[in-house]
């Protein structure tokens, strides 16, 4: 792409190094906010310093890549990265101890001023620091219950691809990378280099969300035996034409107690697990096959079809015709 001027960068981004991160992340977002910065630049603009970091044996942390080297040499001890970004990793995120040493670091970076960023697993890391307490996060939806367990003072919401929270930027799954690059870049060097980057990298820089793509993936290891007899029951039957009652009494059990187990063990209500196993249905319907909505809507048990959108857009953030129109295999059937 060529050289678009010498301007001295605006800010330095950071990006963490540790055993097994996602080294795509890495990489491609080091091309994304390089391509940002061509831009920048070839308005008048300054680019952005662009760094990975990792710790040292003896525990002290040093640029393992640096764009703009010549700048190390006149910093002092507070200087550094205006944003850190902490990527996931494809074998799952940081347990505890794995994390300490990097979450000391970020909240020493973060006491200097530092934004910080985490994609996917990489939120792990960043939530062990503590600044999570209280604040609004995603990371990825496959895990989002140990997320919950290990962070439950998190307000998680993993519907959504990207959390901003001021100094705080959190991401959901693996390739949400280029949305959680993209909105750095809107921030540092505004909206029309981050469209453009956008449509050079033909990104989707209008905003995505994960619930678009996400699947329901049930708790099924509670160890709640009778409860998770139901949950069979009701996967066999694709929950259709099921009520409370009815599911009650497959292990016999009082409806009041049912409801309070079935809730303890899955984390729904035993309804909202029934929608959200006939939506998962329908969804693949519209990604597999012609037919049409009310078609699909009464396969999963739903004579109202108007009552079938509504909750479908409220499950996963689409109209069941937008979502055929993103994901459908067009299939015959």
């Amino acid at each position: 792409m060529g050289e678009g001027g010498q301007a001295m960068p605006k800010a330095e981004v950071g990006m963490v190094l540790y055993p097994g991160c996602q080294t795509a992340m890495i990489h491609g977002m080091t091309d994304l906010l390089d391509i940002a910065g061509y831009f920048s630049a070839q308005r008048g603009g300054p680019r952005l310093r662009i760094s990975h970091w990792r710790m040292e044996g003896d525990g002290d942390w040093s640029r393992a890549h640096d764009t703009h080297p010549e700048l190390a040499a006149t910093e002092t001890r507070a200087s550094g990265p205006a944003v850190l970004v902490v990527p996931g990793r494809l074998t799952g995120p940081m347990e505890a101890e794995e994390a300490a040493p990097y979450a000391r670091w970020l909240l020493d970076r973060h006491a200097q001023g530092t934004t910080l960023a985490a994609n996917c697993g990489g939120v792990f890391a960043l939530a062990a620091t503590g600044l999570l307490s209280g604040r609004p996060a995603t990371t990825h939806w496959l895990f989002a219950d140990t997320f919950r367990a290990r962070f439950p003072d998190v307000r998680l919401d993993t519907d959504r691809m990207v959390v901003e929270d001021g100094d705080i930027v959190t991401a959901g799954g693996l390739m949400a990378w280029t949305d959680l690059g993209l909105r750095l870049v809107d921030r540092l060097l505004g909206s029309t280099v981050m469209a453009e980057t956008g449509s050079f990298m033909l990104i989707d820089s209008a905003g995505r969300e994960q619930r678009h793509y996400s699947r329901f993936a049930p708790r099924l290891t509670h160890g709640d035996e009778p409860i998770l007899k139901v949950q069979h029951w009701l996967q066999a039957r694709e929950a259709k034409g099921v009520s409370v009652p009815e599911m009650a009494g497959i292990i016999a059990m009082e409806e009041r107690t049912f409801q309070r187990r079935f809730k303890a063990a899955t984390g729904m209500k035993p309804t909202e697990y029934a929608q959200h196993l006939r939506i998962g249905k329908a969804r693949e319907l519209l990604e597999f096959t012609r037919r049409s909505v009310e078609q699909i809507a009464y396969a999963v048990g739903y004579e109202d079809a108007a009552a079938f959108r509504k909750l479908f857009h409220r499950i996963v953030g689409l109209t069941p015709g937008d979502y055929r129109s993103r994901f459908a295999a067009l299939a015959t059937g």
